[in-house]
Order: C-alpha cells, then structure tokens, then sequence
C-alpha cells in the first residue's frame, strides 16, 4: 500500500490548500473613443465650358461636401459609427499663387470608433483640419498597441506617398 501522502488525489488536494487564491484579473472592455473631427473641402474653381457655365469656388465647395456627407453617411466603416454630421459656414481665403479666391466648406463630424486605429483614416486625409477626443479623457496604450498604431501611420503615409507619385508621372 502507498502512503497517504503519496497517494495522488491526496497529494493534491494538499497542494491545492497551500497555493495561494490567485486574483482573477478583470479583462477592461477598451472604451470606445469617440471624437469630433473637422475637414474643411477645398472649392478649386472649373473652367467654364464655351462661355458661360463657370461655377463659383462657393458652389464648387458646397457641392464637395454634400458628395462626402453621402459618402459619411451611406458607407458602413468597420469599427466606426458616425454619430452626428454639422456643416459650417461657408469661407474663402485668398490664393496668393493663382491669385484667386478659395472657398472652404467646412464640415464637421462627432464620431465613436473602436480603437486608435480607426482614426487614422479621419486624420491623413487631405481636408483634415482639427480633431477633438471627446471620451475618454486619458488613453492608455500597451507597447504592442502602441507598435501597432505606429505601423499603421507608416503604412497609410507610403499609400499616400505612392498614391502621389502615381499622380505626378501622370
């Protein structure tokens, strides 16, 4: 016969009393970030076709923008939820280089998107102009997260550089 406490069963139901309860670490659920962002959409002014049919750069702009309010609205983004769209004023600014004016359609979007990530294609567009992180009021980032977003930006700007490229040799 064994020795109880060799026994197995016995040897470690023993072994389960001496180990310390270990804490059963709570997974936080990332909060959601929600965000409010500006892009203001450039009216460059078209040729007339014959004699008359120009448009003003104000047309030009707010038609702009009403093609990226669809866009907002009607394309699902994974990972992003478009809370609220508030157009702005209508400005223009003078174009020392053309010698024109400009005008700018502003528009602005309040946001709730899943992670840092997802911000990244608000930010690197051309039109933006401001962002404002609405909730929460600190972000918190592990290294790999951090390593993460950081190759993201990377990625997106060789896209955008290459996308230039394209264009210029055109």
């Amino acid at each position: 016969m064994f020795k109880p406490d060799l026994d197995s069963r016995d040897l470690r139901e023993k072994r389960k009393k001496e180990e310390l309860p270990v804490e059963k670490i709570e997974e936080e659920k990332p909060e959601k970030l929600t965000f409010r962002i500006r892009f203001d959409y450039r009216g460059n002014p078209r040729p007339a076709r014959f004699f008359f049919g120009r448009k003003k750069t104000e047309e030009v702009a707010e038609e702009i923008r009403e093609q990226q309010i669809a866009l907002w609205r009607n394309m699902p983004l994974q990972g992003i939820q478009v809370e609220s769209i508030d157009l702005g004023e209508i400005y223009s600014l003078y174009d020392e280089h053309k010698g024109e004016d400009i005008a700018f359609a502003p528009l602005e979007i309040r946001v709730r998107a899943d992670t840092m990530e997802d911000i990244l294609r608000f930010v690197l567009r051309e039109e933006f102009r401001k962002i404002e992180i609405l909730e929460p009021s600190s972000i918190k980032l592990t290294s790999k997260e951090a390593e993460r977003f950081l190759f993201k930006v990377y990625g997106l700007h060789q896209e955008k550089l290459l996308a230039r490229l394209k264009e210029s040799i055109k």
